[in-house]
């Protein structure tokens, strides 16, 4: 029970934040909001202010802003008569304070301090016919460096695999004194039990060390962090489209269910880095060019910038993001299928 009050407050905050980037970006440009919602309706309560309504609502998984005039203008202050780089900056607002969030949480996790488990990396098996196996790594091998970073644990080996999966991996290898540099490419999907390059780790020489970064040092490890979980995002999706990458999307049954093993592994803690995922992956979903999201509201602005001010009338564009939301419902149905058939199958969502 803790763990689903812990998942509705997750998803509650991401929202919240993504729904006051637009706020604060209309309030800055003087467009009138008329409502801030929490929730979707039925309405339980709200209260009002000035002249925005807030309101919270029944059903807890989502939030909206409902500014003045969104389809056609009805005044100054209606959001359609505003310029298209106004409303491109209000329609963007939302995604950004999603990824502003991200970069938060992980500077914060950064600035905390925590012992680690360093040492050397070395090679304890190498799966037959694997990209290691391939390019002549062997046990007894010890990782030195990971694209050229030096590397003392078997966490920094791992997300630099992860970062490369499918492109070209570097690695220099260490061997009887002798160092060598190798260059391989980390499958997508692996056999069972070998892992994306095929082999198995272990740590020598190991030692504790206390690790923890200065507020400066945090942001900058932070925003890294969030451009480096982008680029997988676009990578795992053009590969899943024009190769042989597994489906890179979970429904909300995949998404409570990887973070339900999360929090077995770990405990609750494990949602404070899972948050700054979501958040990013609300970032993404919401400025895809798919009608009835941001995104597809930012395509038309962005063709009315192309026509050089000439408008898509606002009934084609109301039909068009009507259509667009069906599909889209339909889309997050045959995912929530795909992710309950993986769950009867028994298999897992991370790790």
């Amino acid at each position: 029970m803790l763990f689903v009050f812990a998942m509705i407050a997750m998803v509650v905050v991401l929202v919240v934040i993504h729904e006051l980037g637009h706020f604060a970006v209309a309030k800055f440009f003087k467009v009138k909001v008329n409502e801030f919602g929490v929730g979707f309706p039925p309405k339980l309560f709200g209260w009002k202010k000035g002249e925005t309504e807030y309101t919270l609502n029944a059903l807890p998984l989502g939030g909206f802003v409902r500014l003045e005039g969104e389809d056609e203008s009805t005044g100054p202050r209606s959001f359609s008569s505003k310029s298209p780089g106004v409303r491109a900056a209000i329609l963007g607002a939302g995604s950004f304070m999603n990824a502003v969030l991200a970069v938060a949480i992980f500077a914060a996790l950064f600035m905390i301090p925590r012992d680690v488990t360093v040492g050397d990396v070395v090679i304890e098996d190498v799966s037959p016919n694997s990209p290691a196996a391939e390019v002549g790594i062997a046990p007894g091998d010890r990782i030195v460096a990971v694209d050229g970073d030096p590397v003392d644990s078997i966490r920094d080996v791992s997300a630099g695999i992860t970062r490369n999966l499918g492109v070209d991996l570097s690695l220099q290898l260490q061997r009887a004194g002798q160092t060598r540099n190798v260059t391989l490419i980390p499958r997508w999907r692996p056999p069972e039990g070998e892992g994306n390059v095929g082999v198995r780790l272990g740590l020598e020489n190991q030692r504790t060390e206390t690790l923890s970064y200065y507020p400066w040092e945090a942001v900058g490890k932070g925003a890294l962090q969030v451009v480096e979980v982008l680029t997988l995002t676009w990578r795992s999706i053009s590969h899943w489209l024009f190769r042989d990458a597994p489906t890179p999307f979970s429904g909300p049954v995949g998404i409570v269910s990887g973070s339900k093993e999360a929090v077995d592994i770990a405990g609750l803690d494990a949602l404070i880095p899972l948050a700054a995922l979501l958040s990013i992956s609300l970032a993404i979903f919401n400025i895809l060019p798919i009608p009835a999201l941001d995104g597809g509201r930012l395509l038309f602005v962005i063709i009315e910038i192309i026509r050089r001010g000439k408008k898509i009338p606002a009934e084609k564009e109301r039909l068009v993001h009507m259509l667009g939301f069906a599909l889209l419902i339909t889309i997050v149905l045959m995912v929530s299928y795909n992710d309950i058939a993986r769950l009867i199958r028994g298999e897992r969502f991370i790790g």
